[in-house]
C-alpha cells in the first residue's frame, strides 16, 4: 500500500524522506553527489536538502575539494538533532540509556530491578531514571524522538504488549507503550530482549554479515534472527524461542518450566548447569557462579559448560541447516565462560550441519556484551523515526512550525 504524505508537506518535498536515506550511514555528501545517487534533478535535491537542514536532521560538515569555483558543502546526518531513550529489562536488572541518532550512548545507568515487581512499578522506575539521565545531559523531554524497550519474554511487537511471559507475573497484555507514553513523546517500541540483542550486535558489529543468529545463554536460552539485515519476528513475535526445542537424547525426566521435558533450556541453561555442578560437590547457584568456577579452572565446571555447548550445538546445527546464517553470536552471562562454551557449540555444529551451510560460518562470542539490548533498543527506534515516511512527517511539522 502506498504511503500517504502529510498534507502540510509541500509537493516538491514529498520525497525528502527517501533522499534522507542516502545520508543515514553518516557519510558526508554534496548536493551533486546526492543528485547522482538519487537520479533527481539538482534543483529538487537542493530543495529537499534545504528542508532537511532547516529541520535539523542534516548539518554541514565541511567542504569537498573544489573542481573550480567555490568548494561545494558536504552534509551528513545531524546525530544530535534528537535523542533516544533505550531500556533493557532483565529478570533482576534494568538498564536505561540515552543515545543520539547514530546509536552512540550519551549516558546510562543500570540498577537492580525485579521484573516480578510488576509493570507499573518497573516502568515507573525506568521512566524516573530516564528523566534523570536527560536532565544530566541537559536535554528536555521534547528532544526524545522515541523510546525502545526490551523485556525478557514474548512480545506482540505490533502492540507492544507482552504475551504470557513466563517470568513476568502481571505483565501479560499490559499496554507498555501507553504507560510510558504518559511521560515521553514519540513512539514507544517494545520487543523481546533477545531480539534487541541480535539487532544491537548487527547494528554495531556485523552489518557486513546480514544473516545473523544471536543466542542468549543465561538463566534461559533464546535466539534473535536477523535476515537480510532485518529482524525476523514471525507471525506473532515468538520466532527464536530456541530454549524450548527438545534436545535429542535428553533425559525424559528433565522437566522444563514450560511443562515439556528435555528442552534445551532445561539441560543447558544456567540453572541446569548449576544443578549438575552441585551434584558434583561445587557450591554454585547461578550463571555468575558457573563463570567464576570456569575462570578458576574447576574441572567439573569446564566439563559441564562444554557439555552444555554440545547440547546447544545439537539444536543450532538444525538452525544452521534451516536458516544458513553467516554468523552465530553467543551472548548472555554464560558466554563469559569463553571458549569452553563456544568449543562445545562448534564441535557439534560443524559436525552435524551441511558443508555448504558451514562453509563461511563464524561462531563467535558477543562483542556488544551487556550493552547489546540497549544498543538494539536504540537501533529499533532510530530505524522507525528515520524511516522515509517518519522523516517526511517530521519535516512537515518543522516546516509548519517555522512558517506559523
Amino acid at each position: 500500500m502506498a504511503m500517504t504524505v502529510p498534507a502540510a508537506l509541500p509537493p516538491t518535498l514529498a520525497g525528502t524522506g527517501e533522499l534522507f536515506q542516502l545520508l543515514r550511514d553518516g557519510t558526508p555528501r554534496t548536493r551533486a553527489e546526492l543528485a547522482q545517487l538519487s537520479s533527481l534533478a539538482r534543483s529538487t535535491v537542493t530543495a529537499r536538502v534545504d528542508a532537511l537542514l532547516a529541520s535539523g536532521l542534516l548539518a554541514p560538515v565541511g567542504e569537498a575539494a573544489s573542481t573550480g569555483g567555490r568548494p561545494p558543502t558536504r552534509f551528513a546526518l545531524n546525530r544530535d538533532n534528537r535523542v533516544v531513550l533505550a531500556i533493557d529489562l532483565g529478570a533482576s536488572h534494568a538498564s536505561v540509556a540515552v543515545t543520539d541518532l547514530s546509536g552512540r550512548v550519551l549516558d546510562e545507568k543500570t540498577v537492580d530491578s525485579d521484573i516480578a515487581d510488576g509493570p507499573e512499578r518497573v516502568l515507573d522506575r525506568v521512566a524516573t531514571i530516564g528523566r534523570k539521565l536527560l536532565t544530566a545531559i541537559e536535554r528536555p523531554l521534547s528532544d526524545v524522538a522515541g523510546v525502545g524497550i526490551g523485556v525478557p519474554g514474548p512480545v506482540e511487537h505490533a502492540t507492544g504488549r507482552p504475551a504470557n511471559p513466563p517470568i513476568m507475573p502481571g505483565w501479560h497484555d499490559f499496554d507498555i507503550p501507553a504507560h510510558l507514553g504518559k511521560t515521553f513523546v514519540g513512539p514507544v517500541l517494545v520487543d523481546n530482549d533477545v531480539n534487541l540483542m541480535a539487532l544491537g550486535e548487527y547494528a554495531t558489529s556485523w552489518q557486513a554479515a546480514p544473516h545473523l543468529l544471536l543466542v542468549k545463554v543465561a538463566t534461559g536460552i533464546g535466539a534473535g534472527i536477523v535476515s537480510d539485515g532485518r529482524l525476523m519476528r514471525g507471525a506473532l513475535g515468538s520466532a527464536g524461542d530456541l530454549g524450548h526445542v527438545q534436545v535429542a537424547g535428553a533425559r525424559e525426566d528433565v522437566v522444563c518450566r514450560c511443562g515439556n521435558t528435555g528442552c534445551l533450556e532445561a539441560v543447558a541453561a544456567g540453572p541446569a548447569i548449576a544443578a549438575k555442578l552441585r551434584e558434583r560437590g561445587l557450591d554454585v547457584e547461578g550463571s555468575q557462579d558457573i563463570v567464576d568456577a570456569v575462570v578458576a579452572g574447576e574441572i567439573a565446571a569446564l566439563q559441564a559448560v562444554r557439555e552444555a555447548g554440545r547440547d546447544l550445538g545439537t539444536v543450532l546445527a538444525t538452525c544452521v541447516n534451516l536458516l544458513n546464517p553467516s554468523v552465530i553470536v553467543i551472548g548472555g552471562k554464560l558466554s563469559e565462560a569463553g571458549e569452553y562454551l563456544l568449543a562445545g557449540v562448534r564441535e557439534v555444529v560443524y559436525q552435524r550441519s551441511l558443508p555448504l551451510a558451514t562453509h563461511d560460518l563464524r561462531i563467535v562470542s558477543t562483542s556488544a556484551a551487556s550493552r547489546g539490548g540497549i544498543l538494539g533498543a536504540s537501533a529499533m527506534v532510530v530505524d522507525a523515526v528515520l524511516a522515509p515516511r517518519a522523516v517526511d512527517e517530521y519535516v512537515a511539522r518543522q516546516t509548519a512550525a517555522q512558517t506559523a
